[in-house]
């Protein structure tokens, strides 16, 4: 198996950024207001799960199947 972390990031200015010097915090270059949100998917033989989902997202998640 294995897994990994999708993390999207939704940005109201333009799409480049930059990592800050604590090599963890990463905001826009424009400071436009962003936001992100992650999920983190393990990928087996059978297929996948993913392992942050929340209980309000798993019917969305049905839905589109």
């Amino acid at each position: 198996g294995m897994c990994f972390t999708i993390e999207p990031m939704v940005n109201t200015g333009k799409r480049h950024v930059k990592l800050l010097p604590d090599q963890w915090t990463v905001v826009t270059k424009d400071r436009s207001l962003s936001a992100q949100w992650e999920h983190t998917i393990l990928v087996t033989r059978d297929g996948h799960e993913i392992l942050t989902l929340r209980d309000e997202e798993k019917s969305a998640l049905e839905q589109v199947g």
